[in-house]
C-alpha cells in the first residue's frame, strides 16, 4: 500500500512539473494586454546611425543632369582559372556614415545624416540638391548592410541581413529557426550599442504580451539577440566521467531497490 502511494504521488508530481513546464513555452501568453491597449503604437522606422552603408540614388528625367550626384565604382576580381583581372559591371556608389554620422556626398560634401531617418535623410538631399538641380529630383536612401544577429539555443544561428530595415523579435528568432527545447523564453537578451556607443544588455520575456509595446520589439541595426539555455541543457553539457560514474551508481541502487521489493513480496 505504501509503495502505491509513493507512485501516485510521485506521477502527481511529473503531471504537476510538466503544466508548470508547459506554461514557459508559449510565446505572447496574455494578449489582452494589447489588444486593450488604449494608446497609438507608433510605427516603428530605423535611424541611421555610424559605420551604416548607404546606397543613395537620384533621379531626374534629365540623367546627366543627375550623373555628378551618381558616382559608380567597379569592383575587380578574378576571371575564373587565370590571371587575368577583369572587371564587374559598374555598381552604385555607397556611402560609409562615420563616428560623427557624416557622409561624404559628391558635390554637396559632408551631409550630417546619423540619427535620421530614411525618409528624413532623403527630404533632407533633396533640399541640398535644388541649387543644383532644374528640377526636383527622386532620392531614395537604402541602408546596405541592415543585420542582427542571432545565438545561443537557436535551430540556426547566424548573422542576418534585413532588406526592409525593419525587423522585430519574433522575425529575428523565426530567421534563425526559432529557439530549441531548451531555450529559455522568459529570458532572452539583447545586446544593443547606440550611436554614441554605449552598450546595454536587455532581458525579454517572450511569454508577455507587453513585449509588443516593448521598445525593444523592433530590433536595430546590429543587434544581438542571445537565447539563454536552460537547466536541462546546462546540465547535459556538463556531462563527463564524474556524471556517469553517478548514474552507474544510480542504477546499481535502483536494481538492488527492485530485488529487496521483490524478496519481500
Amino acid at each position: 500500500m505504501h509503495l502505491k502511494h509513493l507512485f501516485y504521488t510521485a506521477a502527481v508530481t511529473i503531471v504537476m512539473s510538466a503544466c508548470t513546464s508547459y506554461k514557459k513555452v508559449p510565446y505572447l501568453q496574455d494578449p489582452e494586454t494589447v489588444n486593450n491597449y488604449g494608446k497609438e503604437i507608433p510605427l516603428y522606422d530605423a535611424k541611421i546611425m555610424p559605420k551604416d552603408l548607404l546606397s543613395i540614388t537620384i533621379n531626374t528625367t534629365d540623367p546627366q543632369a543627375a550623373a555628378p550626384f551618381n558616382l559608380t565604382v567597379q569592383t575587380p576580381m578574378n576571371a575564373a582559372n587565370t590571371n587575368i583581372n577583369t572587371t564587374t559591371q559598374p555598381t552604385l556608389q555607397q556611402y560609409l556614415v562615420n563616428n560623427n554620422g557624416e557622409i561624404d556626398f559628391p558635390v554637396l560634401g559632408r551631409l550630417k545624416v546619423g540619427g535620421l531617418t530614411k525618409n528624413e535623410a532623403e527630404d533632407l538631399i533633396r533640399e541640398k540638391l535644388k541649387p543644383y538641380l532644374k528640377e526636383t529630383p527622386i532620392v531614395t536612401v537604402r541602408m546596405a548592410n541592415y543585420k542582427i544577429s542571432v545565438l545561443g539555443e537557436v535551430a540556426r544561428p547566424g548573422t542576418f541581413t534585413v532588406s526592409n530595415e525593419k525587423v522585430n523579435v519574433l522575425e529575428a528568432l523565426a530567421m534563425a529557426g526559432d529557439m530549441t527545447v531548451y531555450g529559455v523564453r522568459t529570458n532572452v537578451k539583447l545586446i544593443r550599442e547606440d550611436a554614441q556607443g554605449e552598450r546595454q544588455i536587455v532581458e525579454l520575456d517572450l511569454t508577455k504580451s507587453d513585449l509588443i509595446l516593448s521598445p525593444y520589439f523592433y530590433l536595430k541595426q546590429n543587434d544581438i539577440l542571445y537565447v539563454t539555455p536552460n537547466k536541462t541543457k546546462a546540465k547535459n553539457s556538463d556531462i563527463g566521467n564524474t556524471t556517469t560514474t553517478v548514474i552507474s551508481a544510480t542504477s546499481i541502487l535502483v536494481s538492488i531497490a527492485s530485488l529487496i521489493i521483490n524478496v519481500t513480496k
